[in-house]
């Protein structure tokens, strides 16, 4: 199973997770979602500290051992030196057991080469793609043919609308 994940700030933070089984499948699984107050601010660089509360909160509604691999909407790795992000955080927490790839769609330039930029559909703005457990070009790779036909692959999309919600 895959699980995509992604963030909302309100009064409380929206937490959307939805599990998928494969790649080339649009088929969800599942779909769960957390309310989680949070009252650390946003400071570039340390996301994680208002962000990962959240995302350790929804992965408690599923069976870790049946994940295989964990989409966030972000950033894993912040420099050529593997500085953590929030999806570093993420993989750190899990124990380095579960592959985490980040896909942000706005550029840190401070991440350099690890991170590859693709572009999907029609569109000219890219996605920036890092991450941990998995090579970073199959990472990409992997979100580049995800189903979708515009920027944002559909199921990607979907998890931002409904933390939104």
């Amino acid at each position: 199973m895959i699980l995509a994940i992604d963030v909302h700030y309100r009064n409380l933070a929206k937490t959307v997770a939805i599990s998928f089984k494969d790649w080339e499948s649009e088929e969800i699984l599942d779909i769960k979602e957390s309310l989680t107050a949070y009252d650390s601010e946003y400071i570039p660089g340390e996301f994680y500290k208002r962000e990962l509360p959240c995302i350790e909160e929804i992965l408690t509604h599923f069976n870790l051992r049946d994940v295989e691999l964990i989409i966030i909407d972000g950033y894993v790795t912040l420099n050529d030196e593997g500085k953590p992000g929030l999806g570093g955080h993420l993989f750190q927490k899990l124990n380095s057991k579960i592959p985490v790839i980040g896909v942000a769609k706005k550029n840190y330039n401070e991440a350099g080469t690890n991170q590859i930029s693709i572009t999907r559909g029609n569109s000219r703005a890219p996605l920036f793609i890092t991450s941990l457990g998995i090579n970073l070009n199959e990472a990409a790779l992997l979100i580049k043919n995800m189903k979708g036909d515009y920027r944002i692959p559909d199921l990607l999309k979907l998890a931002d609308q409904k933390s939104k919600e």
